[in-house]
């Protein structure tokens, strides 16, 4: 399968910039996301890949093979590079069955009908749809009808299977269904995907790595958990997690001591260098925040999202509002008084432009 290499690739509506220098090499047999907020250029760097947009600038290559580019005037229509498009919209043929759907575009490649029959009957076993091949798409449920558009788009073998927020239309538990099928699909095909949504869930779940833009401009390029952790700047950090990281305002001293929203903490930098004073932004994941008797730090319950599995706790701690998770069905009375403290890491960023400084362990003193 092939790899996918973006050189400087940039695309404007005149002086409106959707993608501005994005450089990504996409590996062969990966799943890739392109992640951010709407109309920050994720869907446009999609269909520049397929051949759906012209770029603007830059330099794009599928399998060693250049498709696009700007100074050599080279740029290959979509059906020359090999590659299937599966859109929001299924798009199937209502007058069609779930055969003939499938088989369409294997007709129009000019297939031997035993072929056909062979690839078709194939793909309805290997996405659990073999009971609906002789279904209308009226007749069946929304996440059917997607199995149904993922094998007409898997027919072809294609070498690469570009989705761009396939699953919005579906409710959340068929979601959740069809992002383990196509987990598993991922595994089962060899085939690279590159897949754009706004979810950071599908995203986290679903990913080898993550490619998170924010205007046009990539932000970081990671594996999820490790983007998850070790977010590049504020951006990413707030963009990723649900609920989101807390934010408090700080000032980092020369001896590493951190004081950030009435509290006090020793910061104890992973690579063990020196971050000198600076204002800072300390960043700690709810589930970071603990509450027990032993805590350091008196915290008063401002609110309950108890949920079953977990519950979300607001914290108010001298002003500053903060956001745990328990894990487990536990909740606690609105304004009872409990103790806090921080396990495992916090991220500190730097206040005056909000990168990523440094990761490592905040103490309550």
């Amino acid at each position: 399968m092939p790899e996918i290499i973006l050189k400087n690739v940039a695309k404007r509506f005149g002086k409106f910039v959707a993608v501005d220098n994005l450089n990504l090499n996409i590996p062969s047999n990966s799943f890739i996301t392109l992640l951010g907020p709407s109309g920050c250029g994720k869907t446009t760097t999609l269909r520049m890949i397929a051949g759906l947009e012209t770029p603007t600038e830059g330099q794009i290559s599928i399998d060693g093979k250049v498709v696009f580019d700007a100074d050599q005037g080279v740029n290959l229509p979509p059906n020359k590079r090999d590659v299937g498009f599966l859109f929001q919209n299924y798009a199937l043929w209502p007058h069609m069955t779930v055969y003939q759907n499938i088989a369409f575009g294997l007709e129009n490649l000019k297939w031997d009908k035993k072929r056909i029959q062979e690839r078709v009957k194939e793909l309805l076993v290997m996405l659990r749809i073999e009971q609906f091949e002789k279904r209308y798409p009226s007749e069946l449920s929304g996440g059917q009808q997607q199995r149904v558009a993922i094998a007409r788009t898997l027919a072809p073998g294609p070498k690469v299977l570009f989705m761009d927020e396939p699953l919005s239309n579906l409710d959340a538990k068929l979601r959740m269904e069809m992002r383990t099928e196509l987990k598993r699909l991922h595994r089962d095909t060899d085939s690279t995907f590159v897949y754009v949504t706004h979810d950071q869930l599908e995203a986290m779940t679903l990913s080898t790595k993550v490619c998170i833009m924010e205007t046009g401009v990539l932000q970081q390029y990671a594996p999820p958990l490790e983007m998850y952790n070790n977010p590049a700047n504020l951006f990413v950090a707030d963009f990723m997690g649900n609920p989101t990281m807390n934010f408090i305002d700080g000032r980092i001293a020369a001896n590493g001591e951190v004081s950030f929203g009435g509290m006090k903490a020793r910061f104890e930098p992973q690579d063990g260098k020196a971050l000198g004073e600076r204002d800072v932004v300390v960043g700690v994941r709810p589930e970071y925040i603990h509450i027990d008797e032993d805590g350091v730090q008196e915290a008063t319950v401002y609110s309950t999202l108890p949920s079953g599995m977990e519950t979300t706790v607001k914290l108010d701690v001298k002003g500053t509002s903060l956001t745990a998770v328990v894990f487990g069905d536990v909740d606690y009375p609105v304004d009872a008084k409990v103790k806090i403290s921080f396990h495992k890491a916090a991220v500190l960023f730097d206040k005056a432009d909000g990168k990523n400084i440094a990761r490592g362990r905040l103490t309550l003193i």
